[in-house]
């Protein structure tokens, strides 16, 4: 049970770059909060995996855009996943987006303009009654008005060790150079895309997480949102 009452609809927003430990921190603050975590990245990991699935080219465009309204249609997006409708039945396809190759194809799908508007709605439609959102631009484009806002980072050395830990205790064969090489360059397609690229909202709280634990990083949100009368202890 929550410890703390929140105001009314309140939207918290985390963003950073991948592999900043925004995913387990908007986790660790709902659980605090009482509040559904929402995780953009899955919603875009989601996509890119239907798309392939269903043998579409992540380089058509078209292609892409054809196929979005069924895979959207096909979705049941919750707090603590993403189950999708296969003939008859629903099946809980989170575990298949936590992989490597979700994520490289969730970057190519989310660099799409009219992908990002398509799903805009989506995350602004669930977010309304209040919640923890992470991504790349919920501070900025999905949810502006958030009342509280955090940039998570940490150094990309930091990040790439993260990952390559949470995939070793997965039994996944990794190798940490490769990792690091592919979050560079999924961090210049997040920063360097036309539409909503990755960066810190005017108004958000940057928080440098490389050298602090999980906990504290909470902690220090929550001392924030508290300040800021955001949050009252009950």
């Amino acid at each position: 049970m929550s410890h703390w009452q929140c105001i009314q609809g309140l939207q918290i927003a985390i963003d950073g770059p991948s592999g900043s430990g925004k995913g387990t921190i908007a986790a660790m603050l709902g659980d605090e909060l009482g509040l559904p975590v929402l995780d953009t990245g899955l919603l875009y990991r989601y996509i890119g995996w239907y798309l392939e699935d269903h043998d579409v080219s992540l380089d058509d465009e078209n292609a892409v855009l054809s196929m979005l309204d069924a895979a959207v249609a096909d979705m049941d997006w919750q707090a603590d996943g993403i189950c999708v409708t296969q003939g008859d039945e629903k099946k809980d396809c989170t575990s298949l987006l936590r992989s490597e190759s979700a994520g490289s194809s969730a970057s190519r799908v989310a660099a799409m303009p009219r992908v990002r508007e398509v799903l805009l709605d989506v995350q602004r439609e669930i977010a309304k009654s209040g919640c923890v959102m992470d991504g790349r631009d919920i501070g900025t484009v999905v949810l502006p008005g958030a009342q509280g806002k955090f940039f998570l980072t940490a150094s990309q050395r930091e990040r790439a060790r993260r990952r390559w830990s949470q995939l070793k205790a997965k039994g996944e064969d990794v190798d940490l150079d490769s990792i690091a090489a592919d979050l560079k360059a999924r961090d210049a397609r997040d920063r360097d895309r036309s539409c909503a690229p990755l960066e810190k909202a005017v108004d958000a709280i940057q928080i440098d997480s490389t050298t602090l634990s999980m906990d504290d990083v909470v902690d220090r949100m929550l001392n924030i949102l508290e300040r800021r009368k955001l949050i009252m202890k009950k």
